[in-house]
C-alpha cells in the first residue's frame, strides 16, 4: 500500500513523499481502515517540521485524524464490523491508504453525514468545545479570541453561540471580517485597522472581558491580554505567528491576571467518559441544526501533498484542507 512518509523533518512541501510499505495487520482490540478523507492540521505539519510537542521516531508516517471504512478486525472487537464507516480524530499515520487505530478510538459515522464533515468531526470541533466547556463561563458573559478565521476560533465562536456566551474576535487582516461575515459570525475586529481597540469596546459596550484565547503568539498574545478584565484568564491554544509570547508585565500585575495553556489532547486523555459523551452529543446535535459547520477549501491526492501542505496556510482559506489516497 502507499503511505506518506518523511525521512527527516524539515518543511512538509519538501520531506513528505509517497512511498510503499507493507499493508498492516490489527492486533487484538484493533481494526484496520481503509482511508477515504482526512484533514491537514497545523499540528499535523508542526509534527512533520519536528517542532510540536510529539516527535516520531523517523521514518515516520503523519496525519492524526481520517473517516474510512473497516476492512479487517482484530481479536476481541466485537462491537464494530467490517464495512462500518469510521471517524478517528487521535490516530498517528493515518495519511495512507490503510491504517489501524485502537477500536475504542473510533466513532461510528451515521449514514447521514458526508465523508468531507465525518473527516473533520473529532479533531478540531472537539478541541473547542473542550476548550469552550473548560473556561467555565455562564450565559452572557464575554470573551475574546485572534485566529478568529482559523477553523477552531470559528468553531468556538458557533458553540458559544449555542450557550449563549459572547465571543469577540480577532484577526490580522480586514477581509477576515467580510469572510466571517459570510459565514455568519459577527463581533469580529482587524487588528491592522486603526482604533481597533474602541471598536472592541464598543462591541462589549464596556462589559468586562474575563477570558481571552491566544493562539497566535509573539505580540499578538499582548494585544488580548492587554483587553482583559481584572482577574481575568489568558488561555494559551496556539503559537501560529511565534513560539514567543510578548506580554507586558503590567497587564499581568494590576489585572492580577492567570496565564495558562490548554493541549487538546492532554485534556481529552484526563476526560470522563461521561463529559466525553455529553460534548460529543452536543457537537453531532450542533452539526445537525447547523449551528457549527466544517467547510472544505479543497481536496487533494497524496502526491499533491507539497501543494496541499503550502494551501494550509493559504491567507483567506474559508475551509480545511483534505487529503484523500
Amino acid at each position: 500500500m502507499k503511505a506518506l512518509i518523511h525521512d527527516a523533518f524539515g518543511d512538509p512541501a519538501e520531506v513528505l513523499a509517497v512511498e510503499d510499505m507493507p499493508t498492516p495487520q490489527p492486533a487484538p482490540g484493533e481494526v484496520r481502515v481503509r482511508l477515504s478523507l482526512s484533514p491537514i492540521h497545523n499540528h499535523d505539519l508542526w509534527t512533520v517540521r519536528g517542532t510540536y510537542g510529539y516527535k516520531p521516531d523517523l521514518p515516520a508516517r503523519a496525519g492524526t485524524e481520517a473517516v474510512g471504512v473497516i476492512n479487517a478486525l482484530g481479536e476481541g472487537v466485537d462491537h464494530l464490523e467490517v464495512g462500518q464507516r469510521v471517524a478517528t480524530g487521535g490516530t498517528f499515520g493515518v495519511w495512507a491508504e490503510q491504517f489501524v487505530a485502537k477500536a475504542a478510538s473510533l466513532i461510528p459515522v451515521p449514514d447521514t453525514m458526508s465523508d468531507e464533515v465525518a473527516a473533520q468531526l473529532v479533531a478540531m470541533p472537539f478541541s473547542a468545545i473542550s476548550l469552550l466547556d473548560s473556561l467555565g463561563l455562564e450565559e452572557g458573559a464575554w470573551m475574546i479570541q485572534n485566529a478568529a478565521n482559523g477553523a477552531v476560533g470559528r468553531l468556538v465562536a458557533q458553540l458559544a453561540e449555542g450557550r449563549g456566551i459572547n465571543v469577540v474576535g480577532l484577526v490580522r487582516r480586514a477581509d477576515g471580517v467580510a469572510e466571517l461575515e459570510a459565514q455568519g459570525i459577527g463581533r469580529i475586529v482587524a487588528t491592522d485597522s486603526e482604533g481597533w481597540r474602541d471598536q472592541v469596546t464598543e462591541i462589549t459596550g464596556g462589559a468586562p472581558i474575563r477570558v481571552g484565547v491566544d493562539s497566535v503568539g509573539g505580540s499578538s498574545s499582548g494585544d488580548v491580554m492587554s483587553l482583559l478584565a481584572e482577574n481575568g484568564t489568558l488561555v494559551v491554544f496556539g503559537a501560529m505567528a511565534s513560539p514567543t509570547m510578548e506580554i507586558g508585565s503590567g497587564d499581568v500585575i494590576f489585572r492580577q491576571a492567570t496565564v495558562r495553556g490548554f493541549w487538546g489532547s492532554k485534556v481529552s486523555a484526563a476526560m470522563s467518559a461521561e463529559d466525553r459523551g455529553r460534548l460529543m452529543q452536543e457537537l453531532l446535535t450542533r452539526l445537525a441544526d447547523g449551528t457549527i459547520t466544517l467547510p472544505v477549501e479543497a481536496v487533494y491526492p497524496f502526491a499533491e501533498i507539497a501543494t496541499a501542505a503550502r494551501a494550509n496556510f493559504a491567507p483567506g482559506r474559508a475551509g480545511k484542507i483534505l487529503l484523500r489516497p
